[in-house]
């Protein structure tokens, strides 16, 4: 894309140079009447001239298809709260991009220093996920309450296809292992 932007305004440089220097710059060119009638060294003027210059240039960033996968969080009370994420959000994402309210939930912002995310999984799903804890994350889950075998920090849970449908418990309490 970038090297046609380069390609095209060479290109025009060239021409202009050649008609400035009076020659009949015909080779390998179909050209119209109105295209060769360039004077000067800018752009603006082979425009002016009639000298199409053409530019593809994008400054966008191309649109991802994301999909999205549908998480539920079940309260300590009972309440269940349906959310969904994109592939590749954390379930700290998911919160918070979700305006979710979580007393306390997610205090370090994902940097691995709480253990304020601390989420439990059933077995199967736990057994589904498709990273086991790091020692860090274990470090910080040691300090959480309610501490099961399938506990983990919501912020180290990636979000993919095959999380479609996730359920997870949130503990009653949370402990914020910085204070």
């Amino acid at each position: 894309m970038f090297r046609t932007a380069a390609v095209t305004s060479r290109f025009c440089q060239q021409l202009i140079r050649k008609r400035e220097l009076g020659s009949q710059w015909t080779s390998g060119l179909t050209q119209s009447s109105s295209n060769v009638a360039a004077i000067g060294t800018s752009r603006r003027t082979a425009h002016s001239q009639g000298i199409n210059v053409t530019r593809s240039l994008s400054t966008s960033q191309p649109k991802l298809q994301s999909e999205e996968v549908e998480v539920t969080f079940v309260r300590a009370n009972g309440e269940r709260v349906k959310a969904k994420g994109k592939v590749g959000d954390s379930l700290l994402d998911v919160i918070v991009n979700n305006n979710i309210d979580f007393e306390g939930f997610g205090a370090c912002e994902g940097t691995l220093t709480c253990s304020t995310c601390h989420l439990i999984f059933s077995k199967p799903d736990y057994d589904r996920l498709p990273e086991k804890p790091s020692d860090e994350e274990l470090d910080m889950l040691d300090l959480a309450y309610e501490l099961t075998d399938t506990s983990r920090l919501g912020c180290q849970i990636m979000l993919s296809k095959d999380l479609q449908g996730l359920e997870v418990r949130v503990p009653a309490t949370i402990n914020d292992a910085r204070s």
